[in-house]
């Protein structure tokens, strides 16, 4: 949108990044997307504009009251035209906007689904496409029967492994089937009989329909594990006609057509707008983030008008009475955190119903910190299907996309994401420089000289006997804690640091930090002085991480120390050194966050 590309102008951008290059188009044309590229990258953005640009012409449609053009609506509209049934499926079955194309993701569990008519009388055929290699059956299914197709005695099924299903009894019938396959399935009402064909050939009688469903509708079915079907009831020319004496199946004259009573549990978006019902939801592993993001929002959106979109964020540690307020009178674009986020959607104060796009931003972060029940939550919570036919877009940010947790997220959430992994594996940014500093307590006898004068440890060894010349293994683990202080302040001083982020593992390290910059002179009070310094971590009040945050960006002090959760991902430009504590092998994910750092580890 020309309105958006001003804004940008005006940041002086020119030219998009490379990650923004890549994924803008991708998301623009409706698809999930998987995004990987360190710091400083323009992810924000990458995922930010498009967001922006499609909730503005969803909000604009809505204004001049336009229809998708969809046959998926809610009510019972839907049940006028022959296709697969949003209203009549398993929770993991998703169904395309034209009712026809088929999909369910679950690698465990069998999701099925049936058609919107069934047939009582009369000889028909229709047709099934095999779109990739997962497990499928397809064929007839009573409304009374269960939606894992050919398992009970109410339906009737044909699977790719060459075995034909009913009331549980699995046989082999025809030929496997998988990928690029079709699948014809025919029934003959009048003589009671259910049989298929593979690619045209003719598999012979596969069922005799019993007595108890003699007269009963019988309805197109399928069940999918991690598979994708596409139906054709007649609406295009079939791929292999069917045999003399079939017809297609949506061409049944309306005395011989049963309409499906399911209609209306579907999780389809609810076509009311809701003030307390956001088009779009970005969630951040924290609230720095979440602020830094709202504000790159509210810069892409500054010239967007007619309607003008409604930004909120959603953050703990502050009153929600406010927050409230805001809901009432109506959001489009929400950022927030996990624990704010779900006290609202938990007590109905914000609703999930019109979400269009789900964005996880930091998405090994959020599962680090244990928040990936809330994810499954919200995300069960937030309709599959819009009012207009609209599919839910899932975006995903994250510094390690190739971690085993992302990637089983993505499975479960994601609609055939494109990844767009501008990183690596194990990428390192050409812009970070690294320094490994070897901490050995057997060559390095410091440690014993010291005495009480040191840096205060975690306490992990309090009650062991950690004195010089134990040889315990707690000894030499308290000595290379000791040690790592010491050697923080010797690089400081021998490379006269005059920036630096200093990250810690744990919440009690940072702290102990600061206390050992304050036993050297330095600390919160002491502007200009060399060990200088902030603390930022989750157990330090809202208000302080925000000043303490302002503070280190100004140059009002020298040194941030924090752990990479709570830094994870904020936009500070310019700082030459950054420092951890981690043990090495986890230093990537946790390190490469500040573009043009020099690094001390």
């Amino acid at each position: 949108m020309p309105e958006i590309a001003q804004a940008v102008e005006e940041m002086d951008w020119l030219l998009p990044t490379d990650i923004q290059a890549e994924s803008i188009p991708l998301i623009l044309g409706g698809g999930d997307v998987l995004m990987a590229a360190e710091t400083g990258s323009g992810k924000t953005g990458a995922f930010s504009i498009p967001v922006i640009q499609i909730v503005y012409e969803t909000l604009k449609d809505q204004q001049e009251g336009k229809k998708g053009k969809t046959t998926i609506k809610t009510g019972g509209g839907v049940l006028n035209k022959w296709q697969m049934n949003p209203y009549d499926r398993g929770n993991a079955f998703a169904i395309g906007s034209d009712g026809l194309c088929c999909q369910s993701r679950e690698i465990k569990e069998w999701h099925g689904c049936r058609g919107t008519k069934g047939v009582t009388k009369g000889k028909y055929y229709y047709e099934v496409s095999c779109r990739d290699q997962g497990l499928c059956r397809v064929g007839w299914s009573s409304s009374q029967a269960s939606l894992d197709l050919g398992t009970d005695k109410f339906g009737f099924g044909y699977g790719g492994t060459g075995k034909k299903s009913h009331n549980k009894q699995f046989d082999s019938y025809g030929e496997e089937f998988t990928m690029h396959d079709t699948i014809g399935c025919y029934i003959d009402a009048d003589k009671s009989q259910i049989s298929f064909s593979k690619n045209g050939k003719d598999l012979g009688l596969a069922f005799e329909i019993p007595q108890h469903l003699k007269n009963q509708a019988l309805f197109p079915a399928c069940v999918l594990k991690n598979a994708e079907l596409k139906f054709n009831f007649g609406e295009e020319d079939f791929k292999f006609p069917p045999k003399d004496g079939f017809t297609a199946i949506d061409k049944a004259p309306e005395g011989n057509v049963v309409k499906s009573q399911h209609a209306g549990s579907a999780q389809v978006a609810q076509s009311k707008n809701l003030p307390n019902a956001p088009k779009a939801l970005i969630v951040e592993p924290s609230r720095e983030l979440a602020e830094q993001t709202l504000n790159n929002v509210k810069q892409f959106k500054k010239y967007v008008e007619n309607p003008k979109l409604r930004e909120l964020l959603i953050i703990g540690g502050v009153a929600a009475r406010e927050q409230l307020s805001v809901l009432e009178q109506g959001v489009d674009i929400v950022v927030g955190t996990p624990g704010r986020l779900d006290d609202l959607v938990s007590t109905g104060k914000l609703t999930l119903s019109q979400v269009r796009f789900l964005v996880l931003d930091e998405a090994d972060g959020l599962l680090t910190q244990g928040y990936s029940d809330f994810i499954n939550r919200i995300h069960s919570q937030i309709p599959q299907i819009t009012s207009d036919g609209k599919r839910l877009q899932v975006i995903v940010c994250s510094a390690t996309l190739h971690s085993f947790d992302v990637k089983k997220l993505s499975e479960k959430i994601m609609h055939f994401p494109t990844w767009v992994d501008l990183k690596g594996e194990d990428s390192v940014p050409d812009t970070v420089h690294h320094v490994v500093v070897p901490v050995n307590p057997k060559t390095d006898k410091l440690w014993e000289r010291l005495g009480k004068n040191h840096i205060r440890t975690d306490e992990v060894h309090a009650k062991d006997n950690t004195r010089p010349g134990t040889n315990s293994a707690e000894m030499w683990s308290e000595a290379i804690k000791i040690l790592k202080g010491e050697y923080a302040i010797r690089a400081i001083k021998e490379h006269k640091m005059d920036q630096a982020i200093i990250f810690c593992r744990t919440k009690i390290d940072c702290d102990n930090m600061e206390q050992y910059f304050i036993q050297q002179g330095g600390g919160p009070d002491k502007k200009g002085h060399q060990f200088s310094c902030v603390c930022l971590h989750g157990d330090r009040k809202p208000h302080e991480r925000k000043q303490n945050l302002e503070r280190f960006k100004k140059a009002d002090v020298r040194f941030l120390i924090c752990t990479d959760v709570a830094a994870r991902g904020i936009d500070i430009t310019g700082v030459p050194y950054g420092k951890t504590y981690k043990p090495l092998y986890r230093h990537q994910e946790s390190l490469l966050l500040v573009e043009g750092m020099k690094l001390l580890s």
